[in-house]
């Protein structure tokens, strides 16, 4: 998939500076805003240039009932866009809300300060504005997405924020969807999503260009929300509307479960297990379904591992669930 080379080739060169879009996170965002009340919130990988997130979350500060927020980014970025002082540290913002009756986030409202390091999330002290934080809202570096994910579990923290839809399967994030502790977002269940890149990022595929206000962007496919605050929809069921047939849901070599190739097809009648893609977390319902395992994990039950070959043909990663009745 050309999206996921993309991907892989950021992970290479280290260009992981994708910046969201300030339009997907109005999409998303407007499914959460009663957990936000009375909350710090935390931005810890964004350049206040160019973050859309801070510019949300600064407009919408009397809106949400926040307490603070807090945004911090890396050396490389620069924060004269706030403060006229340059700096070779990393650098964090906080804002506390209007002050002056306008309600819109002015300079002088934004306090700015330098950190002593890098501002890279896992240093000392940015765990200790980590620390501060209720929830973390951000697009965290690709390349590091296991670690930064770990890092938000170790310190218990509430979060929603930005990856790859094949993070599913890794070993770490998917144990954390099995457990009912991680599911993906409301608002993105398909097609690819605009990031703005930095100015010297190569525009090398078809995908990528120059938007009208001059900002260098590339369109990603596969991206997904990723968090542990609830939402309504999550909790409404997936309407089911095919029967079984043995013909049509061909079983595994090697254990009692049939293939399930889209979401849309899981049969009504059916509460055996059930192989389906890992996009089938886009609808995945917890009263509705149970998680069993990956086609390549130990299933709790004594099912083994390999549930990807139908008469010897390999097929594409599938997730093992069943109904609940």
């Amino acid at each position: 998939m050309a999206g996921s080379n993309r991907l892989s080739n950021a992970r290479k060169a280290k260009k992981d500076e994708f910046y969201t879009q300030l339009e997907d996170i109005e999409k998303e965002l407007k499914h959460y805003k009663e957990h936000f009340k009375g909350k710090t919130v935390l931005c810890n990988c964004d350049d206040p240039r160019v973050s859309s997130f801070f510019t949300y979350f600064s407009h919408h500060f009397e809106s949400l009932g926040l307490k603070k927020l807090i945004t911090s980014c890396y050396k490389n970025q620069n924060i004269e866009s706030f403060s006229k002082n340059s700096s070779k540290t990393g650098a964090y913002l906080e804002y506390t809300g209007d002050k002056n009756g306008n309600r819109i986030p002015d300079t002088e409202e934004i306090e700015v300060k330098e950190l002593k390091g890098d501002g890279d999330f896992r240093s000392d002290e940015c765990k200790e504005l980590l620390k501060q934080a209720d929830i973390v809202v951000t697009n965290p570096p690709f390349s590091l997405f296991r670690e930064y994910l770990q890092q938000l579990i170790d310190f218990n923290k509430k979060f929603l924020i930005i990856g790859n839809v094949n993070a599913i399967s890794y070993k770490e994030c998917f144990k954390l969807i099995k457990e009912n502790k991680m599911w993906l977002g409301a608002s993105i269940h398909s097609g690819d999503r605009k990031f703005g890149v930095p100015d010297d990022y190569p525009l090398n595929a078809a995908t990528c260009g120059i938007d009208d206000k001059g900002q260098r962007f590339i369109r990603v496919k596969g991206v997904r929300w990723f968090t542990n605050l609830d939402y309504k929809e999550r909790h409404e069921d997936l309407p089911l509307y095919k029967n079984y047939n043995k013909d049509e849901y061909p079983k595994y070599d090697n254990y009692d479960a049939i293939n399930v190739d889209r979401t849309s097809e899981i049969p009504c009648d059916y509460y055996g297990y059930m192989g389906v893609p890992i996009t089938f977390m886009d609808k995945y319902k917890p009263e509705q379904f149970e998680i069993l395992g990956l086609d390549n994990h130990t299933i709790n039950d004594g099912l083994g591992a390999g549930a990807n070959k139908i008469k010897g043909k390999t097929i594409y990663r599938r997730i093992i669930i069943k109904r609940k009745k």
